[in-house]
């Protein structure tokens, strides 16, 4: 048998040539005494060489990355979620692709995984001290409390693109565009545990964002409602009698 993967990195990316070299660097860095650690890479129709880019880098480091790309852009959601469905680890941790995650806190959201006894659950970064523009900021902040007043999720920074969790537990939520920011609320949804770690937040290098006021902020209304009107019909069950289907079971019969 092959060797048990016990990480997954997923990082989607855009035309983030300029990025990802150093994010993987330091990425392959950090998890090297991590047997099984992998990066999957989910080129979101890129039109600069980022995939070229991401494989020299990997090569070059010796660590194990997967790529996969869309012809088309998707957006981060898709993105992640292609990313997911390839991994091949229990472990889950999403980032970003633009450099401002640090690789660095990966170690500290596994720390605060094994403390947590749910099979599922989410570990939200974080980002404390921001370094974005002050006008980002603010549209974050506003974002966060209004989502927090309906959802009750109890994440400062749902927008954190850091965030570990198992990778069944992603399988069980109900995904959408832009679903990637209500994943705290969704495993809350179906029963499961959430926590919050501090990460660092690093400002972008190089490159654009792929976000604008429309994108952050008025779509986010309507994925606010859709996501309250999902909560609102989940029905989680509780299993209370499991069955080993190699277990014989004994039927008495009554006369």
């Amino acid at each position: 048998m092959g060797q048990k993967r016990t990480l997954s990195l997923i990082i989607p990316a855009k035309d983030e040539q300029e990025n990802i070299a150093n994010l993987l660097t330091e990425a392959f860095g950090v998890m090297r005494d991590y047997p099984g650690f992998e990066v999957v890479l989910v080129d979101d129709g890129s039109r600069d060489q980022t995939l070229d880019t991401a494989i020299r880098t990997a090569r070059s480091l010796g660590g194990r990355l997967i790529t996969v790309r869309h012809e088309q852009s998707i957006g981060q959601s898709g993105a992640l979620a292609t990313g997911i469905r390839h991994a091949r680890s229990r472990l889950i941790v999403t980032m970003d692709g633009d450099g401002q995650n640090d690789p660095a806190d990966i170690p500290a959201l596994l720390q605060k995984a094994n403390t947590i006894r749910a099979s599922d659950f989410c570990i939200a970064g974080y980002r404390k001290n921001r370094k974005d523009t002050a006008w980002k900021r603010f549209q974050s902040r506003l974002a966060n409390r209004v989502r927090d007043a309906l959802l009750h999720d109890g994440v400062p920074d749902t927008g954190c693109g850091l965030k570990l969790f198992p990778r069944s537990t992603f399988l069980k939520l109900p995904w959408f565009d832009h679903g990637h920011r209500f994943i705290p609320a969704l495993v809350r949804g179906i029963g499961g545990e959430i926590a919050v770690v501090e990460v660092n937040h690093r400002p972008r290098t190089a490159g654009t964002s792929k976000y604008n006021a429309w994108n952050r902020t008025w779509a986010g209304i309507l994925d606010l409602l859709g996501v309250l009107w999902l909560l609102h019909r989940i029905r989680t069950p509780v299993i209370v009698n499991p069955v080993d289907s190699d277990t014989p079971v004994s039927v008495t019969e009554q006369s």
